[in-house]
């Protein structure tokens, strides 16, 4: 009881709501290195996803070359980011792109592949271009598992983001490293509670999304009308 009398005075005192080291700082920090990571996994992971998901080819190497990110720790590839680009965002943005990847690719690839064949069969044959297909039939069809690809590595790239603060850079892990430092665990546990509130808030929003994009049936039959001329 007595530390969560401590992490609720953390939280009351003024003094971690101001300043470079306050929480609204911090969290920003935070969340602009998630955002550079997800934007940049993103477009590597989903388009290659889309295309190779889309081909009649097998995308097993690419698979594993994706999987990289998720063989190497990413402590480890931190640390290979600091030798060869010295103390910047930038390893922190490699290690949380490599991340990334693996869940965005997989789930992108297995959802084009799984989309019912009929369907896009039919799509064709009303006269849709290959391109149509994809944007009007794969994609919506497919866009509840892909969301869900993204949504995993999103809360990945939060909860791996405080490793930035081992090499000196910001976000709610520099709590946690600044707490350790001087003892002071109610700082420890705010960042911690602060992370995974983040992580929370992250599946709540995706959760949200994912059930406004998943099709009904009278959906489907919607976006396979004939397009007008």
């Amino acid at each position: 009881m007595n530390g969560l009398h401590n992490l609720l005075v953390w939280f009351n005192d003024p003094a971690n709501w101001h300043g470079y080291n306050g929480v609204p700082q911090r969290v920003l920090e935070h969340v602009v290195l998630w955002a550079k990571a997800m934007t940049v996994a993103t477009l590597l992971a989903v388009p290659v996803g889309l295309l190779l998901g889309r081909s009649r080819r097998s995308g097993v190497l690419t698979s594993n070359v994706a999987n990289i990110g998720r063989a190497i720790p990413s402590f480890a590839i931190l640390v290979l980011g600091v030798v060869w680009f010295g103390l910047s965002d930038v390893p922190v943005v490699v290690a949380l792109v490599l991340l990334a990847i693996p869940p965005m690719f997989t789930f992108t690839f297995t959802a084009i592949r799984g989309v019912d064949r009929a369907t896009v069969e039919s799509a064709r044959g009303m006269g849709m271009t290959e391109t149509r297909v994809l944007r009007s039939v794969q994609i919506p069809l497919a866009s509840p598992l892909i969301l869900n690809g993204i949504r995993l590595s999103s809360a990945a790239v939060i909860a791996t983001v405080p490793l930035a603060a081992l090499i000196g850079g910001g976000g709610l892990g520099r709590y946690v490293v600044d707490g350790f430092s001087v003892r002071d665990f109610a700082e420890v546990g705010a960042g911690v509670v602060l992370v995974v509130a983040l992580v929370l808030l992250n599946e709540a929003l995706f959760a949200g999304v994912i059930a406004l994009v998943t099709p009904g049936p009278r959906t489907r039959r919607r976006r396979l009308r004939m397009p007008r001329a």
